[in-house]
């Protein structure tokens, strides 16, 4: 396909168009001469071709970029990108239950995957609590949709769980992945004690544990406050798709992204803005309100510009969830 594709391009650079543009010498009001086309004429083709007649480095990097966009327009036409642009992620529900109450309703799975299409897309009501400073590097729409492809449910004696991902395995009482290279898998599970969800990275891309766990009282809209809003699933698919603690795991470290400002730790409840950590000497406004912080539901409802990056490029065609973009 590169090489296909490459050659094209050679091909087109070798066949640049020329033309002969006629020219009525006519004078302006002033008596002096002026040229007028008589045909539409644009030199930038010629201008293009001209620089990378003499410029290897500029033909690689249009290559590249002829490539990605072939690729693009080749996913599109799969139907593996959405006609707005955006990559829909198909989601699996693999639901473990005890009792009939841990047997979530379809109603409840739906609500989380409308919350997490509503954080990801940012049209979360709450996002106009975006104070004035951050909105410049909000994220707004991260172009990555889900959509519930199924729900797989299973009766378990098992009261309560733990991040051993035994839930993951049908040998042990749980259920085995669909396919997790073509689908995020989300397994809900009665109880985990103090633990609220937790998640693979891209690494595991495609695995058999690869996916997120969730307590079904995190689940989405449920009455479980102040974890109650489906955040916790918003959060932990955040790291299923390469995103860090927005506090970098260690005091003052980093998440690898540039427009969330440093913070010494990670922040919980419903902290009060502005509130300034200092990291290396400097005082700094921290975006506590970030998905990927510890504060409660109610107190996060953003994603940076920094961070839709990252996640977009683990979606990407050349990402290690491309086999995500399937619809």
């Amino acid at each position: 396909m590169k090489k296909m594709l490459f050659g094209a391009f050679a091909l087109a650079m070798a066949t640049a168009c020329t033309s002969d543009n006629a020219v009525t010498e006519t004078q302006d009001s002033q008596g002096g001469d002026f040229a007028v086309a008589e045909r539409r004429s644009c030199p930038s083709e010629e201008i293009r071709d001209e620089m990378l007649a003499n410029d290897p480095a500029a033909r690689a990097r249009a290559a590249d970029i002829e490539n990605s966009t072939a690729r693009f327009i080749q996913d599109k036409t799969l139907g593996r990108v959405l006609a707005d642009g955006t990559v829909e992620i198909p989601v699996v529900v693999n639901v473990l239950y005890r009792t009939a109450a841990e047997n979530i309703s379809d109603a409840q799975i739906q609500s989380q995957i409308d919350v997490l299409n509503a954080d990801y897309s940012g049209t979360n009501a709450d996002a106009t609590k975006i104070p004035t400073e951050f909105k410049s590097v909000s994220a707004g729409n991260t172009g990555i949709k889900f959509r519930l492809v199924k729900t797989v449910r299973k009766a378990t004696k098992t009261r309560s769980w733990r991040t051993n991902d035994a839930m993951k395995k049908s040998s042990q009482g749980g259920i085995d992945a669909t396919d997790p290279s073509q689908y995020l898998n989300m397994w809900v599970v009665g109880d985990m004690g103090s633990i609220l969800g937790y998640a693979t990275f891209p690494e595991s891309a495609g695995l058999w544990n690869d996916g997120v766990v969730m307590a079904k009282n995190y689940f989405g809209k449920t009455s479980a406050a102040p974890y109650n809003l489906g955040r916790t699933t918003t959060h932990e698919v955040g790291h299923y798709l390469n995103l860090r603690h927005i506090w970098g795991d260690g005091t003052c470290a980093t998440d690898y992204v540039d427009d969330t400002p440093t913070q010494q730790d990670k922040n919980f409840g419903v902290p009060s803005y502005p509130q300034y950590d200092v990291c290396g000497g400097v005082s700094r406004s921290v975006m506590f309100m970030n998905y990927m912080d510890y504060v409660d539901d109610a107190a996060m409802y953003m994603f940076s510009a920094g961070q839709k990056a990252r996640m977009q490029a683990i979606v990407a065609t050349s990402g290690v969830r491309a086999g995500l973009r399937n619809l």
